[in-house]
């Protein structure tokens, strides 16, 4: 689960982590409001979107007087803003975040990640932060140095050294670099982030470090533990798709293709995207239905693959191991007839009762595919929507 930068500043605060004097909102006059709460003759109008990139985007406006606040927050607050992370279609703003201005004397990246190849949490740091930290990654990645945490220590002086050297601070700002990297690590523990990017993080004038924009990732399967940050969840940063089937217990993304998958595991979910791109098309989406593909979770399921207009065939993919393969075919023949499915549709079954539940497809009155095998249901679903447009 993704936050606003807003919201992620607010909970830095409660582990102590320095952050700007800012505030929400919703109307350039509320904008006009939190500039003169804040005091001073600079701010920063920040769009407010689940997306980095917002400054080059032309979501972000430093400005010099409240006028300025006013016409800055007019001209951004409902604008479709598209950055490398929107895709095309952008992403409409509806909320600015008002910050005072900050005397930067230098940009630097900061940035902890779970690191899935040795089970660890990540500090990624470096002296290029700012709007360029993709092509730094990229072109120097030399610039950049990953520093992982003993889980059973915790980050030590050791580590503190190793990242501040990564940032290019001087051995003055120890004590305080320090201060900085354990709150951000307890943060980033005791709340079960994924992600938490400080880009950039400066040193301002008075030789104090400022995280200057957060973004924060919460591991999704973390967030029964804490209630209080699942509030935080923005309905309309996210695709309403996803939030249906969130609602449901199914686990949907939306991707860029045009066959619909339904598959049940989320290990067979990706087997399946993989062979419908071997066979030269792309995925509509990840759907994986869970342990129980009943008659009324297929229903909702084909429901929310077939609210996406690309989608031109579904495939379904299922492995009876509980489940028997003939409950499952009832199940999902009632489901297609209760919603009248007008795409090509390939069923692929394999476990108990496989046999049974094949001969109930076959046998059906819909024009329902059965597929062999995963290769075979691929193959054939991909040649039924080859002539369509």
């Amino acid at each position: 689960m993704n936050i606003h930068e807003y919201q992620a500043k607010e909970l830095l605060k409660k582990y102590n982590v320095p952050t700007v004097p800012g505030f929400l909102a919703i109307d350039p006059d509320g904008a006009v409001s939190a500039a003169e709460k804040i005091g001073g003759d600079v701010w920063v109008v920040k769009a407010q979107i689940h997306a980095g990139g917002r400054g080059k985007g032309g979501g972000v406006k430093v400005v010099k007087s409240l006028e300025e606040v006013k016409s800055k927050s007019e001209e951004i607050l409902g604008m479709n803003l598209v950055t490398h992370q929107t895709g095309p279609k952008g992403q409409e703003v509806r909320k600015v975040y008002i910050e005072k201005g900050t005397n930067i004397l230098d940009e630097l990246y900061l940035s902890i990640v779970v690191d899935r190849a040795n089970s660890r949490v990540n500090f990624i740091a470096s002296t290029e932060g700012g709007m360029d930290i993709e092509e730094v990654a990229e072109n120097s990645p030399e610039k950049i140095l990953t520093v992982d945490i003993n889980p059973s220590v915790g980050i030590d002086e050791k580590d503190v050294i190793s990242i501040s050297k990564a940032l290019g601070l001087d051995d003055d700002l120890l004590s305080k670099s320090g201060s900085l990297l354990k709150n951000l690590y307890n943060a980033f523990v005791e709340t079960d982030m994924s992600l938490l990017e400080i880009n950039p993080l400066v040193l301002t004038g008075d030789k104090e470090l400022i995280c200057l924009d957060a973004k924060v990732n919460f591991d999704d399967n973390a967030l029964f533990r804490h209630p209080d940050i699942e509030e935080l969840r923005d309905p309309d940063e996210e695709d309403p798709a996803e939030l249906a089937a969130n609602a449901i217990g199914l686990t949907y993304i939306k991707l860029d293709g045009n066959i619909g998958c339904l598959v049940n595991g989320a290990g067979l979910a990706m087997a399946t995207m993989d062979i419908i791109k071997l066979y030269g098309e792309e995925p509509a989406n990840f759907l994986d239905v869970g342990g129980s593909a009943t008659k009324d979770k297929v229903t909702e399921a084909f429901k929310i693959i077939l609210s996406d207009k690309n989608v031109k065939g579904i495939l379904v993919n299922i492995f009876g191991g509980i489940m028997r393969c003939d409950v499952v075919a009832e199940g999902v023949l009632d489901a297609a007839r209760e919603i009248n499915i007008s795409v090509p549709l390939v069923v692929r079954l394999e476990g108990t009762n496989v046999d049974e539940g094949k001969r109930i497809i076959e046998e059906s009155d819909l024009t329902v595919i059965s597929g062999s095998d995963l290769d075979d249901a691929a193959q054939k679903i991909t040649k039924a929507i080859s002539g369509i447009k």
